[in-house]
């Protein structure tokens, strides 16, 4: 009896230091990941907000038809006579009738002219076609350089904007101080975000084997961003 006490007693040890064991290891998997998890949500959170604007939002029609997504909250843009924008942001690609895990980019550019103080601005990008999703699969890439960009047609405009949606390889939007509008967005340079990149999915992955080839599977905590996204576009992408 004693010798069966013992044993009970060994397995209920290492029964519950199994479970702190995954505790643990959860734990420090979910702080790593807590910033591109904001990032995921933030992105999440703008494409939300814009798409339930009544008439305002991007239209379903050219939503349903890109190829990927990409939303850079909270860009800033600041300066003095030289001035220049930076932020970071989340992408992703139709897989079949869903969406892809996310990948991590960096936004940066510079302008000139007369400007004093800063702002910030969410900017969307529709990448329309295989040129357009070629450019975002780079190591690095400048809009309106290597790959052409249009101003996004917004709410019930699109029926009138075939040409554009036929034509341009990314369709980019912005919103600031609450409007959302069409901008052909030129000069800024988008690249992966190495760091963020790594954290989520290990050292050495690109944003080509997250967004097209299908190597990965996206962490629970980061899937806001995909999850929105086929909320309001589930249809396959047209080829």
């Amino acid at each position: 009896m004693r010798n069966r006490s013992l044993i009970c007693l060994i397995t209920a040890f290492y029964l519950a230091l199994a479970v702190s064991t995954v505790c643990l290891g959860q734990d420090k998997n979910n702080k790593r990941l807590k910033d591109e998890t904001h990032q995921s949500n933030k992105a999440a959170h703008v494409f939300r907000e814009i798409m339930d604007t009544p008439d305002k939002g991007i239209p379903k029609e050219l939503l349903n038809s890109a190829e990927c997504v990409a939303v850079f909250p909270s860009v800033i843009k600041a300066g003095f006579i030289v001035g220049g924008r930076g932020g970071r942001g989340v992408a992703s690609c139709r897989r079949g009738n869903s969406w892809s895990a996310p990948a991590f980019f960096n936004l940066k550019g510079g302008s000139f002219g007369l400007q004093i103080g800063a702002e910030e601005t969410d900017f969307v990008l529709l990448f329309m076609n295989d040129r357009g999703l070629h450019s975002l699969l780079s190591d690095k890439f400048e809009i309106g350089g290597d790959a052409s960009v249009a101003a996004g047609p917004v709410g019930r405009e699109a029926g009138a904007s075939t040409d554009v949606k036929l034509n341009a390889e990314i369709l980019s939007y912005s919103r600031s101080k609450g409007l959302f509008a069409g901008l052909e967005l030129k000069g800024v340079v988008i690249s992966p975000d190495k760091k963020d990149m790594r954290e989520a999915y290990g050292e050495g992955i690109t944003a080509k084997e997250v967004l097209r080839d299908n190597k990965v599977t996206a962490p629970a905590a980061v899937q806001d961003f995909p999850n929105t996204l086929a909320h309001y576009s589930s249809r396959s992408a047209e080829k």
